[in-house]
C-alpha cells in the first residue's frame, strides 16, 4: 500500500499518524514544507520537499508529477486547511477516496448543514454571509443571540456570541478579515463531541467527550481553565439522541473512511441539535484522550482504516478521561506553579500527562490556541470523580507569570 500523506511534521501530532501507516504495512510518501523531524524519518519511505504547502495548483502539479510510476494507492490529510487539495489530488490520480464535493460538505459549513437539514435531522436555524450588512439583516431574521463564526473554519477562532445589535456594532470589524461567515442560531444546553474512525462511513469506533464549559464561554474568559472528558459509558440515557443524530450526520454527508470529528447540543428540554462535523480527529490532544479512555492505538487504527478498512480494537471502554487546559496569570515568562507538587502526590495514579509550561518559558496566547500554557490529562473509571479531580486542577493548580 503506497500512501501520500500531506504535512507529515505539522500539526505536531501529524508524525503519530505518519508512524501508525507504517506499522500497518503502508509505505508512506509524504509531502511537506520544511526538513523532516527525527521522530519520523523512520517511518517516511520518499518525501517530497514543496515549497508552499497552501499553493494550491503548484502543490497538485508537484505532487501529481512526483507521484507517476509510484502505483500510489491512497492520498491523505488530517490537517483541516490541506483536506480539499487532498480530495482534489485524488481526482487528478484517479485514486479511490473521499470526493472534492463530499469533503466539501465537511468543509463548507453553510453547505453542511443544508445536506444535514435535507435528511431530516435538527441544525441551527442559520444564514451565509459575506458583507455586515448581510450578517445585520441575518441577525435580525434570526433573533438574538446568534453566534457568528467562520463559513471554512475549524474549533472557535473568530467565532462570537452577540446577544444585541450593539455588541453586533463592535464584533463586525473582528470577523472582516474572514471571508465568509455563518450568522446562526445560538442553541443553548449542554455541548459534546461526537467522534469516530469509520470504514465505508460506518463508524467502528465511538466516543463522546463533554466541554466544560461550552468552547465559547471558554474561550471567552481567560480565567478559566478549558476541561474536555470522554465518556467511559456511551449507554448513558442522555447520550442516545446524540448517538442517533451522528449515525445520520455521517449518512447524510456520504462519509468514507478516516476520522470525523463532530460537535453536538443537548438542550434542557432533552432535543438534541447538529453543530458542526469535519472528515478529520480533533485537535488539542482529544486522540490522545481517546486512546487513554481505552489503552488503544487510534492513530494505527485510523491508519488501518483507511489502508486495509479494518480497525482493531477489542478493548472495553475502561476510563473517563479528563484534560484540563491551564492559562497563567500575568504576561510574560512564567516564575511560578502552584498546587501542582501537591496534587501529583495526592492523586498520581490518576494522572496520565503532566505538561505544562515550566517557570522561565514564555507564555503562549490563549486566544490563538486551546492548549494555552499546557495543560495535565487524568482518568479514572468513576465519572463523578474524574470530574471532580478536573475541578481541582482548574482550581488549585495555578500558573503566574511576569
Amino acid at each position: 500500500m503506497n500512501v501520500i500523506f500531506l504535512s507529515p511534521s505539522y500539526p505536531f501530532e501529524m508524525q503519530d499518524y505518519v508512524r501508525g501507516l507504517a506499522e500497518v504495512g503502508a509505505n508512506v510518501y509524504a509531502v511537506g514544507e520544511g526538513p523532516l523531524p527525527e521522530k519520523v524519518r523512520p517511518f517516511i519511505h520518499d518525501y517530497l520537499h514543496v515549497p508552499q504547502l497552501f499553493n494550491e495548483k503548484d502543490l497538485m502539479q508537484r505532487v501529481c508529477s512526483w507521484a507517476q510510476n509510484k502505483n500510489i494507492q491512497r492520498v491523505e490529510a488530517l490537517w483541516e486547511p490541506l483536506m480539499m487539495v487532498a480530495a482534489h489530488i485524488r481526482k487528478k490520480l484517479r485514486i479511490p477516496g473521499m470526493s472534492p464535493d463530499v469533503v466539501l460538505g465537511f468543509r463548507d459549513k453553510s453547505i453542511m448543514k443544508k445536506r444535514v437539514e435535507k435528511a431530516g435531522l435538527r441544525v441551527p436555524y442559520a444564514f451565509r454571509c459575506k458583507t455586515s450588512t448581510e450578517i445585520e439583516e441575518a441577525a435580525e431574521k434570526i433573533g438574538f443571540p446568534v453566534i457568528v463564526k467562520p463559513i471554512a473554519g475549524a474549533g472557535s477562532a473568530d467565532t462570537y456570541r452577540v446577544d444585541s445589535a450593539q455588541q453586533l456594532q463592535k464584533i463586525l470589524p473582528l470577523v472582516r478579515h474572514v471571508q465568509e461567515v455563518s450568522c446562526e442560531e445560538f442553541v443553548d444546553g449542554r455541548e459534546f463531541t461526537y467522534d469516530t474512525v469509520c470504514v465505508n462511513g460506518k463508524p467502528r469506533y465511538e466516543n463522546v467527550a463533554e466541554y466544560l464549559p461550552r468552547p465559547l464561554i471558554a474561550r471567552s474568559n481567560e480565567w478559566i481553565s478549558p476541561v474536555i472528558i470522554t465518556v467511559k459509558d456511551l449507554h448513558a440515557s442522555h447520550l442516545q439522541k446524540g448517538l442517533k443524530l451522528g449515525h445520520g450526520v455521517l449518512k447524510a454527508l456520504n462519509m468514507g473512511d478516516g476520522f470525523t470529528h463532530m460537535e453536538w447540543y443537548l438542550t434542557k428540554k432533552g432535543e438534541v441539535v447538529f453543530g458542526e462535523i469535519g472528515c478529520r480527529p480533533g485537535g488539542a490532544h482529544l486522540v490522545d484522550q481517546m486512546n487513554f479512555t481505552s489503552d488503544i492505538d487510534l492513530f494505527r487504527e485510523w491508519a488501518r482504516a483507511v489502508c486495509w478498512k479494518d480497525v482493531r480494537i477489542e478493548k472495553p471502554r475502561q476510563y473517563n478521561v479528563a484534560i484540563i487546559f491551564k492559562r497563567a496569570m500575568g504576561k510574560g515568562r512564567i516564575h511560578t506553579i502552584t498546587g501542582l507538587k501537591k496534587f501529583l502526590k495526592q492523586y498520581h495514579s490518576a494522572v496520565m500527562v503532566e505538561n505544562l509550561l515550566k517557570p522561565g518559558q514564555l507564555r503562549r496566547d490563549w486566544k490563538q490556541t486551546l492548549v494555552s500554557d499546557g495543560f495535565i490529562i487524568l482518568r479514572h473509571h468513576n465519572w463523578d470523580v474524574t470530574k471532580h479531580l478536573a475541578e481541582k486542577v482548574s482550581t488549585d493548580i495555578q500558573l503566574f507569570a511576569r
